[in-house]
């Protein structure tokens, strides 16, 4: 069989319209613009992509962005100051610090000097307290994407089996977190795994839902996924001038039920949600 294909493009021109239609309204009622900072240090081809690409959605949403470019030589100190002065500004609603930062600079740091509440890529400690006690303030923007994908596709998650690749800070823990809360796209039985589970592809294997978000090029291989399963690809890697998921694509969709690309799948989900969560932060402002 063929795989559904999970169009992640299309649902979040849809999210996109959606904030856009209450951006306006909020911006009727209070005369607040959502604003939403990026800070972008150094000269990463594929970090300047993504920053533009979030830029552009912002546009398309009717919310407003700006952003600081900084040097790769910035000192970290320098950085800091930066996004103190951002949490000062009443004006700004979410600060984004793109990641990854040079090797000088420590991101822990960064990323817990953002105040709990312009922090719109629920980093900051409180935030992931809030998400694990299943109340959150914001949600993770690439794992709430792809719960948003099984929504919108009518993926039955409660009860079914659920395995994670992956244990970052910014994907794997945060997706276990929420599939595995009450409620609904959740009531999952969740498994996460990472690079030093054994018998990795036999629990794989298992799972109903497979969400691959472990860094490396089509390393989920046909051979590791049920008939029928669901294949949620978070990767995106550079082979050349081609971008691939974690998913071995071709293969694996003549098995899964569903799957999504890469590219075109989780990504526009991420910008997605991050445009969520800054109009949420304003509400939040000016509530």
């Amino acid at each position: 069989m063929s795989a559904t294909l999970m169009d992640g493009k299309a649902v979040a021109a849809r999210m996109t319209a959606e904030i856009a239609s209450d951006a306006a309204a909020f911006q009727h009622a209070t005369g607040v613009v959502p604003h939403l900072v990026a800070v972008l240090v150094g000269d990463d081809p594929a970090s300047a992509v993504y920053v533009r690409n979030k830029q552009k959605a912002c546009e398309k949403a009717g919310l407003k962005s700006t952003l600081h470019r900084l040097p790769t030589e910035t000192p970290e100190a320098d950085l800091l100051r930066t996004v103190e002065q951002l949490n000062a500004n009443s004006e700004v609603h979410g600060i984004l610090v793109q990641l990854p930062l040079p090797k000088h600079i420590c991101e822990q740091v960064i990323l817990d000097a953002v105040v709990a509440h312009k922090d719109v890529d629920c980093f900051h400690p409180h935030n992931v307290g809030l998400l694990v006690q299943g109340r959150p303030r914001f949600l993770p923007c690439t794992p709430a994407g792809c719960q948003r994908l099984l929504a919108e596709y009518k993926i039955e998650t409660a009860g079914a089996h659920a395995v994670v690749l992956g244990r970052s800070e910014i994907v794997g823990k945060p997706m276990a977190m929420l599939l595995v809360q009450r409620g609904a796209v959740a009531d999952a039985t969740v498994t996460i795994c990472h690079s030093r589970t054994r018998e990795l592809a036999s629990i794989v294997r298992q799972a109903d839902i497979v969400i691959a978000a472990i860094g490396k090029p089509r390393f989920v291989t046909a051979d590791m996924v049920k008939p029928g399963a669901v294949v949620i690809d978070v990767g995106i890697n550079r082979e050349g001038d081609k971008l691939v998921g974690d998913v071995d694509f071709e293969p694996v969709s003549q098995i899964a039920s569903a799957i999504t690309p890469v590219p075109g799948g989780v990504g526009p989900m991420t910008i997605a949600t991050l445009l969520r969560n800054t109009l949420t932060a304003a509400q939040l402002f000016a509530g």
